[in-house]
């Protein structure tokens, strides 16, 4: 299957956004697209994260579902890699759900695009 360049330009905008994702704090995949003027595509930003894990500088676990779910923890190594990603920067997880998400969601700038 060919890359689409499309795609690899939205993979690069929502990366950009997510390394500016403060330590402590989380985003949902739908807030990220809203932010990039494409509010209907939080799964392609879900595709984006899902292909980000090479990528060092990217913290991919700070993006989670609009409820605070960690929709995405299987695509990380190890059984609770993402939990306890969080979990270090102050973030408490129970049951795959972080426990104060409104105090730790960060609502990003929406682009001017």
């Amino acid at each position: 299957m060919a890359k689409d360049p499309n795609n690899n330009h939205f993979f690069e905008r929502v990366y950009a956004l997510v390394r500016q994702i403060p330590e402590g704090k989380v985003t949902s995949y739908g807030a990220i697209a809203k932010a990039l003027g494409a509010a209907r595509s939080a799964r392609m930003v879900g595709w984006a994260m899902n292909a980000s894990h090479h990528l060092e500088d990217v913290p991919a676990h700070r993006v989670v579902n609009r409820m605070g779910l960690l929709s995405g923890k299987h695509h990380f190594e190890g059984t609770n890699l993402m939990q306890q990603l969080l979990e270090s920067e102050g973030i408490q997880v129970e049951n795959d759900q972080i426990i104060d998400f409104k105090n730790h969601f960060w609502q990003p700038e929406i682009s001017s695009e």
